[in-house]
């Protein structure tokens, strides 16, 4: 029991310390001073670090970005001037749940957010031959439009590094992936869920929302572990 608690604020500190969705190279340190303006190119991949993760976007010339919002706006109004403003938080979070995206074009200090913009990092970190500017800047255009969202498997760094590469690719969906087996193949996890299960069921009492959980979930962390 007391190794099950233990492991249990392990992951508590994990979460509470570490970004799963921050994927950060040395380039990128290297560039925090010296990229907060630098001179872009139509055709470039610009990436933006956020708290929780980092956002990608394809530079199209004259101060614009195409790039891949989860939004819910438009599903809720057909009103351009309201889809069009700058997506808060509450929209990004509801288009994350409600699985609705679109590739938008915004001014780059849109984009940014406020944050610093770091310039074709993943060329490095890929280790990819990027396609021509041009070509990269047209496959961006033709994407511009309702698109639907996926956190893991469809999300901006897909269309960021499909529009440079040829393919799409994401570093931040890979290590998620990562860590949450790294969880999965840890025996402990089924102890666990087991005592959490238990737990649910001395507080809530017997029934099938406690009790199935309680079977299934342990259950499948062993089989899968």
């Amino acid at each position: 029991m007391l190794d099950s608690l233990t492991y249990l604020l392990e992951k508590i500190y994990l979460l509470a310390n570490f970004s799963l969705f921050h994927f950060v190279s040395s380039e990128e340190e290297k560039c925090t001073d010296y990229c907060e303006r630098p001179s872009f190119q139509r055709g470039d991949l610009l990436e933006v670090p956020r708290t929780l993760f980092i956002h990608f976007g394809i530079y199209l010339g004259d101060n614009k970005v195409a790039h891949l919002m989860p939004d819910i706006m438009p599903v809720i109004t057909n009103d351009k001037c309201q889809i069009q403003k700058v997506v808060t938080n509450k929209r990004l979070l509801l288009g994350v749940i409600s699985k609705n995206a679109s590739i938008r074009v915004d001014t780059v200090e849109d984009f940014a957010y406020g944050s610093t913009i770091l310039l074709n990092i993943m060329d490095s970190t890929l280790k990819k031959q990027p396609l021509a500017n041009e070509e990269v800047a047209k496959r961006a255009e033709k994407l511009i439009g309702a698109i639907p969202y996926s956190l893991l498997w469809n999300n901006c760094e897909h269309f960021a590094t499909y529009c440079r590469y040829g393919s799409p690719v994401s570093l931040q969906t890979e290590k998620f992936c990562e860590s949450l087996k790294s969880v999965i193949r840890d025996q402990r996890s089924v102890l666990l869920s087991a005592f959490l299960g238990v737990l649910s069921i001395a507080c809530l009492g017997m029934a099938p929302s406690t009790t199935l959980p309680t079977v299934l979930v342990p259950f499948l962390l062993w089989m899968a572990g």
